[in-house]
């Protein structure tokens, strides 16, 4: 199947896609500041520059966006129609990276958390205030914690 835009619609429109102050992001950062926390973004010393960091809690969060990142059986993690392939290995490419930094962020002795774009998306920001609330106090034991 062929892409149903121009090179250059697909070029400007992918341009629009932001690695940093997504809406989801920026709802977390408001979500983790009301709740009295207070962060440092996009640390570049770490492994994968988290989205925020605690430092004083040795914990990191990343908001990941459902289709960037792969998001198990989340409808916002589909793959394109045209492309497959290339799809597929980039994405995946991305899947394994975020593994590997987590491993990394790990050895390093931080906690990491993955918040998920759909968990965000919805109304209801209780169960994911809960679980923020939960890691930051030091309840996920060191592991990797992921919400959805």
């Amino acid at each position: 199947m062929t892409d149903t835009l121009t090179r250059s619609e697909r070029s400007e429109r992918m341009s629009r896609v932001r690695g940093k102050g997504s809406v989801a992001e920026m709802r977390l950062r408001r979500l983790i500041h009301g709740m009295g926390y207070r962060y440092r973004l996009h640390v570049g010393t770490l492994p994968g520059r988290p989205d925020m960091v605690f430092p004083s809690r040795r914990a990191v969060i990343f908001m990941h966006g459902c289709f960037w990142h792969r998001h198990r059986d989340c409808r916002l993690a589909r793959l394109p129609k045209s492309r497959v392939a290339f799809w597929r290995a980039k994405l995946e490419g991305n899947r394994r990276r975020d593994e590997d930094v987590a491993g990394r962020l790990k050895a390093l002795g931080w906690r990491v958390l993955v918040v998920w774009e759909c968990q965000m998306r919805g109304g209801d920001l209780n169960e994911v205030s809960i679980r923020v609330r939960r890691f930051l106090a030091g309840g996920s034991g060191g592991e990797q914690d992921e919400i959805g």
